[in-house]
């Protein structure tokens, strides 16, 4: 979508624009790598602590690999293009450095019909030379990826066209023969299957080898004579870690259950990847249900006691470990400096930050770092609904409290085109310009209204997620060229606002407070959008998209 540039002195003053605002941002930068480095209530402490979650955002269902002395992150993603894969030198700090895929080649991920289904619970590995991930769709069927380096390129091959799979792991034993596990949609059976050894076809259909209280998350691995399942039982909110293990593949296997919520406050401790350093030490990372935050990353020491890894801190003294809260770093040599993934953008890489990811299969046609320089392209495609809008591009909310500001030029903008910043789950609040009527208005849109507390627990239950006719809404008139949107978010008390000014000094609230959800199995996110209720029209110009939250940075 670049379009032919005529040089002219317009274009000349533009490009000097640009180039100031890039010195501007460059000298922001610089500033702030050589100032003191930001600690929060998770993370690195820099003291030699860290306070868990190490990661207070969704890397749901994350698996963990190291590959000589650094380590590398996936995670779940679902709906949104596309996976990503983060790196640590000291297991406690990680970055973005690369997205395994942009998109995935069904319809319905074209058509944004495919919410709760994408990518779930991947594994990650290296064998021979390779970074591996494998992971299934619930629709379509078990996926492997392949990379020579973490950063990519990554290649993908469909290995089995097959429904409801879920939680794969591939593992090559030292004779060289390869097998995968995985369970079953809606958790359990673990099966395990023989597969090729370059690892793109299933030879058998498969072994059951342990059925569970939702045993899912099979993550295989093998220490001396032992062949190990590590999996999350008891379901999301409320489970425990379960390790098995046997002398032989397909078992039998002994069981024993290794950490629980015990004492403490973290719900359904489980679900992750058991990882070594070089020093020796273990460690265990797993998810938490958090609310509207999602399934954020926890770090727990393991030690080992005739052949079973213990978990966390047997606070209780009844031979299952707990969640730690605060704990010593690992013993690792390599100091890096304080930093979580990336979160702002300037938009004038000659590519989208990695930490952005589209909802859903993105128009590729309809966005553009260059259409512009310097700014974020998105023009509107038609939609009836903002569920239903192609192109609304998302990053996970980091911590339990922040804002976000961007701001937005909407001389571009066209009859029937919605444009702004967005609170993003299953339910979702809208906050931007509206053009309708030959004028622009700041409007606020939410669909919190379709959901109820019927149930004593106080969960919401939706009634009809896509029925944008039944939202509330408010607007006002701005006659302003460029609208620069803020929203702050505070999940633990669920209060959250929008705010907007003319100046990007003076903010105005606008709308009420809004509440953030849970949704399509991910924890609510901060989004930008353009689309248009009238036909494919119109182009929102973001520019400088800020994020400050509670955490390290």
């Amino acid at each position: 979508m670049c379009k032919k540039r005529e040089y002219s002195s317009s274009f000349n003053m533009k490009i000097l624009h640009n180039i100031a605002k890039t010195l501007l941002f460059s000298a922001f930068f610089v500033a702030t790598a050589h100032a003191q480095p930001k600690t929060g209530s998770w993370g690195d402490q820099g003291n030699g602590t860290y306070i868990n979650p190490i990661l207070n955002a969704d890397y749901s269902d994350p698996d963990v690999v190291r590959v000589g002395d650094k380590y590398y992150m996936v995670c779940s993603e679902f709906q949104y293009m596309g996976m990503p894969v983060l790196e640590s030198e000291d297991m406690v700090n990680w970055k973005i450095i690369a997205q395994i895929y942009s998109r995935l080649d069904f319809p319905d991920y074209d058509n944004v019909n495919s919410y709760s289904n994408g990518s779930w619970a991947p594994s990650i590995r290296y064998h021979a030379g390779k970074f591996w991930v494998y992971f299934c769709t619930i629709p379509e069927g078990l996926f492997m990826c392949n990379a020579e380096k973490a950063e990519g390129p990554w290649t993908m091959t469909l290995v089995k066209k097959i429904e409801k799979w879920e939680d794969p792991c591939p593992f090559w034993d030292d004779d060289g023969k390869a097998y995968l596990g995985h369970s079953v949609h809606g958790a359990g059976p673990i099966i395990i299957h023989k597969m090729s050894e370059e690892g793109t076809q299933l030879l058998d259909d498969g072994v059951t080898v342990y059925t569970g209280p939702v045993a899912e998350g099979t993550k295989i691995f093998k220490r001396g004579e032992y062949y190990y399942i590590n999996i999350p039982e008891g379901g999301v909110g409320t489970g425990w870690q379960t390790v098995l293990r046997s002398k032989n593949i397909y078992g039998p296997y002994e069981k024993k259950v290794v950490l629980e919520t015990g004492s403490t406050s973290v719900n359904g401790p489980h679900q992750g990847a058991l990882v070594d350093t070089p020093e020796g030490e273990w460690w265990f990372y797993h998810f938490q249900q958090s609310g509207a935050l999602g399934r954020v990353v926890h770090l727990q020491p393991v030690r080992w006691a005739d052949d079973w890894p213990l978990f966390g801190v047997d606070i209780d003294r009844n031979g299952i470990g707990e969640p730690v809260y605060v704990w010593k770093k690992p013993a690792i040599e390599k100091t890096p400096p304080i930093h979580a993934p990336q979160s702002d953008d300037d938009f004038n890489a000659p590519a989208l930050g990695l930490q952005w990811q589209f909802n859903h299969n993105p128009d590729n046609t309809a966005w553009s770092l260059v259409e512009k320089p310097g700014y974020l392209s998105l023009k509107a495609l038609k939609s009836e609904s903002f569920l239903r809008a192609k192109n609304t591009l998302t990053q996970k909310t980091m911590g339990a409290s922040g804002e976000a500001v961007v701001a937005l030029d909407v001389s571009k903008i066209a009859e029937g085109q919605k444009a702004g910043l967005c609170s993003f789950g299953s339910m979702y609040n809208l906050f931007g310009v509206y053009r309708t009527g030959g004028k622009n208005y700041l409007f606020f849109e939410n669909n919190e209204d379709l959901f109820v507390q019927p149930r004593t627990d106080g969960r919401r239950v939706r009634i009809d997620y896509f029925d944008a006719s039944k939202n509330y809404v408010e607007k006002q008139p701005v006659a302003a060229k460029v609208v620069y949107l803020k929203v702050k978010l505070n999940f633990l008390t669920n209060q959250n606002h929008f705010y907007y000014s003319t100046d990007n000094k003076n903010f105005i609230p606008f709308g009420k407070a809004f509440h953030a959800m849970f949704g399509f199995w991910k924890g609510a996110r901060i989004g930008l959008f353009s689309y248009n209720e009238l036909k494919d029209d119109g182009v929102a110009l973001f520019d400088r998209f800020k994020y400050d939250y509670d955490g390290p940075k």
